[in-house]
């Protein structure tokens, strides 16, 4: 594992760890990156809950919950339907943070509003806390899933530091 990927995860484990809470994580086009990263560190069961990987819409409705109409309206790659991954990522597990990733890794799929390295995240935490964020990332398709790992990593931690 990279070394900044190593660093991330252990700081998210010290700090889930110490509140004693466990993280879910709901990935499409990461494939599970960010649930391999974190069970990359030996005693991760502590702190990281589970992971779904939701590639295709049937796996994003039937695992998480996503409406069929979110999906219809606005895509896969969306700031609604990545909300309605980490809502249910939460809802399907005991988990009190989450976070969800969708995006074009490409090198296809893209459309003119969705170009290849469009990546949409939501993240949610205790006392309600929700953020949805949209990067555009540069690259080919192991470097949009690896600054997409990274950044939904620096996010969480960043928030999990600031709730104490």
């Amino acid at each position: 594992m990279p070394q900044v990927l190593a660093e991330l995860v252990a700081g998210l484990a010290g700090s889930l760890a110490a509140r004693g809470d466990m993280l879910a994580t709901a990935e499409s086009c990461t494939g599970g990156w960010v649930a391999k990263v974190c069970t990359d560190l030996a005693g991760s069961s502590v702190w990281f809950e589970r992971g779904f990987v939701t590639y295709s819409n049937a796996a994003k409705q039937e695992m998480l919950g996503v409406a069929a109409d979110t999906l219809t309206r606005f895509g896969a790659v969306s700031e609604q339907t990545v909300l309605e991954m980490v809502e249910g990522a939460l809802a399907h597990s005991r988990a009190r943070w989450a976070l969800a990733i969708s995006g074009v890794a490409g090198p296809g799929g893209s459309t003119a509003d969705k170009p290849v390295g469009s990546v949409w995240f939501a993240w949610a935490g205790p006392d309600a806390w929700r953020l949805a964020r949209r990067c555009q990332f540069d690259g080919d398709r192991d470097a949009v899933r690896y600054q997409a790992v990274r950044t939904a990593l620096e996010v969480l931690l960043q928030r999990c530091r600031e709730a104490g």
